[in-house]
């Protein structure tokens, strides 16, 4: 069985306020969605529910992965990402070392660092949050998630708020992560990424019907 994901009938709601109502949803293993539409269609509401983070008001949503939890395989990259107040190298191998890893680390945050664009890691290891610009902070926060070798990486607008380099090294990376086998899905209004991704197009706005 090559599918990812399948959702039927899914609803999510906040305080009586129907924030997504999607009737189906497939995703196969190893391809990339973009989730499109106007502010407030539930994009980022279909990802929370995906990365397992929230939990439906209704309807059924199966992940068909390899392990019991699903979020030992999948992660999300918010449009705001939160780094700790700490070093970056701390920032980019936290995942890991919370799952118990203690060796490799330097080279795991070597290799995410260079898969974002980051020539020379060493040089923002011991960097704080507060010394990077908000597109290397968005770097910064992707490479934490690729350090975990993610089996599905979720993505909530990735290059909305970022610099031109910022942005090319984000679609880059990403599509390094989709050779390797990642599956992605990714929410935007960015043509460019949606294209750079040939990504297959859900469009969340207006009247849903299946989606498959």
């Amino acid at each position: 069985m090559n599918t990812l994901f399948e959702a039927h009938d899914l609803q999510k709601v906040y305080a009586s306020r129907i924030a997504l109502n999607l009737p189906f949803f497939r995703m196969e293993r190893g391809e990339v969605v973009a989730l499109t539409g106007y502010n407030g269609c539930g994009k980022s509401t279909l990802l929370r529910l995906l990365a397992f983070l929230e939990k439906p008001s209704s309807g059924s949503l199966r992940y068909f992965g390899d392990i019991s939890d699903p979020r030992r395989e999948i992660t999300l990259l918010l449009q705001s990402p939160y780094l700790v107040k700490e070093s970056v190298f701390r920032n980019v191998t936290l995942g890991l070392r919370l799952r118990g890893r203690r060796d490799g680390l330097a080279r795991a945050y070597a290799d995410a660092m260079q898969a974002v664009g980051f020539t020379q890691p060493d040089i923002l290891a011991a960097r704080r949050r507060d010394a990077l610009s908000g597109g290397e902070c968005q770097r910064v926060a992707l490479a934490a998630r690729l350090a975990l070798k993610p089996a599905v990486l979720l993505l909530d607008e990735p290059t909305s708020n970022v610099d031109a380099a910022s942005a090319h090294a984000i679609v880059t990376a990403v599509r390094r992560s989709l050779s390797a086998g990642t599956s992605v899905v990714c929410a935007t209004h960015d043509r460019v990424l949606l294209d750079a991704l040939n990504a297959r197009e859900v469009n969340l706005a207006g009247d849903l019907h299946a989606l498959s």
